[in-house]
């Protein structure tokens, strides 16, 4: 699996896993409230902050028909518009945000619901695309942002086998060279017990892209978890305080959290390592405290090594525990102190 690169960072094989703090409508509204997000995922060690690009016209008809309502969950009682009339940024907002992350030393990237969303993330110079869950079934919509060439990044929530080689076919095909596929449920939060993280290794045999998770669970754990089992990227809903509210509030995390996210994922990335069996050099120092033969009373020159005169002890400066059987019987070339290590000069035709 060859590596993605998304605004001079890699990601992928060799690389600590990237952490994108998604914005979405925890602003609330407020786009000074989306600079102190920017600004917050960077001090936490976030890698990329990510938007939502889309109007309530770009993403849903204005209608309160049964189709259009939503009866359970967490946004029940509301319609597709109204929902989205207040959780989308402001396109105006965008090119203010896009120069703020700059200023503060954040990548910043967004997922366009259409093509007008794409059109405007282009002029902004936008670095990588996202397709959330629910549109990569989308495939004009995949084509047309695989044109640009730039990294793209499909979630794959909802989504079957079928479904998914789909959109990474259409994405290939419309000319996109650096995929990453995320592992994600859709549900908001998602239950930690239907996480099932070991589609993570498994997409990433099943399509030869870059895998990740989009973390809808609450708190940090899975994000580390899927670290383990190979997710380069991770995405988790940010917010400043979830006493706030607003739509995505209630999974998403605050600064505290993302920083332990960043430090975590990065952990346990450090701590895979390679499959080795050769002594590490933080053990060496302790080598000494192994346990090795020893002589447990005053012996003479000619004595008989038994068991009631030596003892496989703590520490290691003489044999080695496996000759304890051999040496037994044997005889002491010369005089040995109580409480010395046995070694294999002190020992009558000893051969190691």
């Amino acid at each position: 699996m060859k590596r993605i690169k998304i605004d001079g960072i890699d990601i992928g094989d060799g690389c600590a896993p990237y952490v994108v703090a998604e914005i979405s409508a925890n602003h609330n509204g407020d786009i000074e409230a989306a600079k102190r997000l920017i600004e917050s995922a960077k001090l936490s060690g976030a890698h990329a902050v990510k938007m939502q690009t889309y109007t309530p016209d770009t993403i849903t008809l204005n209608s309160d028909k049964p189709d259009f309502r939503i009866n359970e969950g967490l946004w029940k009682g509301q319609t597709l518009y109204d929902l989205y009339k207040e959780a989308h940024t402001p396109y105006e907002w965008h090119a203010p945000l896009f120069q703020y992350a700059r200023d503060v030393g954040i990548t910043c990237f967004s997922t366009p619901f259409d093509e007008t969303a794409v059109d405007l993330l282009e002029d902004l110079g936008a670095p990588a695309y996202k397709i959330a869950s629910f549109e990569a079934i989308d495939l004009p919509l995949i084509e047309y942002v695989a044109r640009t060439k730039k990294p793209m990044v499909i979630s794959t929530g909802m989504a079957n086998e079928d479904e998914i080689r789909e959109a990474v076919a259409t994405a290939k095909a419309a000319g996109c060279e650096q995929l990453i596929l995320l592992h994600c449920i859709s549900a908001y939060p998602a239950p930690i017990s239907q996480s099932n993280l070991l589609t993570i290794p498994d997409m990433a045999r099943q399509f030869g892209c870059a895998v990740g998770l989009s973390d809808h669970t609450e708190g940090t754990l899975v994000s580390s978890a899927a670290v383990a089992l190979g997710a380069c990227f991770i995405e988790k809903h940010f917010i400043m305080d979830r006493s706030l509210g607003g739509p995505d509030s209630s999974f998403s995390i605050e600064p505290d959290e993302l920083v332990r996210l960043c430090e975590d994922a990065r952990n346990t990335w450090l701590s895979l390592g390679k499959a080795s069996y050769e002594r590490k050099e933080a053990e060496k120092q302790n080598l000494k405290f192994r346990r090795s033969i020893y002589v447990t009373q005053d012996l003479k020159k000619g004595d008989i090594l038994t068991e009631q005169n030596i003892r496989r002890v703590r520490p290691g400066f003489g044999l080695p525990p496996r000759y304890y059987k051999e040496i037994l019987g044997k005889t002491l070339l010369r005089d040995v102190g109580a409480n010395e290590p046995l070694n294999k000069d002190m020992i009558f035709e000893f051969k190691e």
